[in-house]
C-alpha cells in the first residue's frame, strides 16, 4: 500500500514540475516578445534545445559537413589519458550543456574510478534519457542530472569523496557567447562551482566555405534545426508562423570572426504570436545564433581575463578544432 507520505511527496513533485514548466514557458514568451519586437529581430539560441531540437542537433553532429564533433572526439580520444592522469582519480565531472553525453564517455573510460557525473542541460527529458543510458554502462557511477540554464548562476554542492572537480564544456558551445558574455560565464563558473580543472572545446578560425558548409548541410538538417524555433513558438506560445514562408541562412562574418545563423522571411508578412503581432519585410531575418571562432592565442587571452590559466591545448592535424585544459589562475579554486 502507498503511504500518505508518498502520495504527498508525489503531489508536491508534480506541483513543482508544473510551476517549473509555467515559469519556463513565461520566460520563453517574454524572450520571444522582446527579441521579435527589436529593430533587428533576434531569438536566443538556448531555445533551440527542446526534445526535437536536441535530437536534430544530434543528427547535425553526424553530417559530413559538420567537422567539430568528429574532430573533437578524435582529439579527446588522443588526450583523455593525459587529462585523467593530470586530474587524478575519484573525479567529479560537471558537464555544461550535456545533451547526449557522448563525449563524456571518453573521459569516464579514461579516468580511474570516477566518482560523480553531473550533467546540466535545459532539455530535461532528453538529458534524462541520456543519463539512463550512461548509468547502464557505468553502474557504479553516481549520476545526478540537473535541469538548468547554465548561462545563469549555478550552484552545485560537492558530493562525497576527495577527488577533484572537473568542469567539462565540449562542442564549442562557448562560441555562442559574445566575448564579454564568455568572460562573464568563465568567471561565474570559477566563482560559483569552485572547480579544480576545466576541459573545454573551441572552434578555430578557418576558410569561409568550410565554416558556412558546417552550418548549412546539404541534407537540410541544420535548416530544420533552425526553423524548429518557429515550430516551438507555434506549439508552446500559440504562434501562427507559416514555416514554409521562411528559410535558413548561415553567414560567416569575417570581421567578427563568427558564423551567424538567421531565419529569413521570404516575403512581406505579418505573424501572430498570442496577442503579439509581428511584421516582417521580404528578406528580413531573425538572428538566432552566433558561433565565434578563435585562435589558440585569442582563446587563452579570453580565459585569462576570467581568471583561468591554460595548462595545455590539443588540436587536430588540420587545425580545425581545439580542446584546452584550464586551471584556476591562482592555483586553486
Amino acid at each position: 500500500m502507498t503511504s500518505d507520505l508518498t502520495l504527498t511527496a508525489e503531489r508536491e513533485t508534480t506541483a513543482l514540475e508544473n510551476i517549473e514548466t509555467e515559469d519556463a514557458t513565461d520566460e520563453f514568451r517574454r524572450a520571444v516578445a522582446r527579441g521579435l519586437s527589436a529593430p533587428l529581430k533576434t531569438l536566443e539560441c538556448k531555445y533551440f534545445y527542446d526534445e526535437i531540437g536536441s535530437e536534430l542537433f544530434n543528427q547535425i553532429c553526424s553530417t559530413p559537413e559538420y567537422y567539430p564533433t568528429r574532430t573533437e572526439i578524435q582529439i579527446l580520444t588522443d588526450c583523455a589519458g593525459e587529462i585523467a592522469e593530470t586530474v587524478g582519480e575519484g573525479v567529479e565531472i560537471i558537464e555544461l550543456g550535456s545533451g547526449a553525453s557522448l563525449k563524456t564517455r571518453l573521459l569516464l573510460q579514461a579516468f580511474n574510478r570516477p566518482r560523480t557525473y553531473v550533467p546540466v542541460d535545459i532539455s530535461a527529458e532528453y538529458m534524462r534519457q541520456a543519463a539512463t543510458a550512461l548509468q547502464h554502462d557505468f553502474p557504479l557511477l553516481d549520476i545526478v542530472p540537473v535541469v538548468a540554464d547554465f548561462s545563469k548562476r549555478l550552484h552545485i554542492e560537492r558530493r562525497g569523496g576527495r577527488g577533484n572537480r572537473l568542469l567539462f564544456f565540449p562542442g564549442s558551445t562557448i562560441g555562442n557567447f559574445k566575448t564579454t558574455e564568455a568572460v562573464n560565464l568563465f568567471a561565474r563558473t570559477l566563482h560559483d562551482l569552485a572547480p579544480d580543472y576545466f576541459v573545454i572545446g573551441f572552434d578555430l578560425v578557418k576558410e569561409r566555405k568550410i565554416l558556412e558548409d558546417a552550418y548549412d548541410d546539404a541534407a537540410g538538417i541544420t535548416a530544420a534545426f533552425n526553423l524548429n524555433l518557429l515550430r516551438r513558438i507555434n506549439t508552446e506560445l500559440d504562434g501562427a508562423f507559416d514555416i514554409s514562408g521562411f528559410r535558413h541562412e548561415a553567414r560567416y562574418n569575417e570581421t567578427k570572426s563568427r558564423v551567424e545563423m538567421h531565419i529569413v522571411s521570404l516575403e512581406a508578412q505579418s505573424v501572430r504570436i498570442g496577442a503579439l503581432e509581428v511584421s516582417f519585410s521580404s528578406g528580413e531575418s531573425i538572428h538566432t545564433e552566433n558561433c565565434y571562432k578563435y585562435s589558440c592565442t585569442s582563446f587563452e587571452a579570453l580565459a585569462a581575463d576570467a581568471g583561468w590559466h591554460m595548462e595545455r591545448v590539443w588540436t587536430d592535424k588540420k587545425d580545425l578544432f581545439a580542446v584546452a585544459l584550464l586551471k584556476p589562475a591562482d592555483g586553486g579554486a
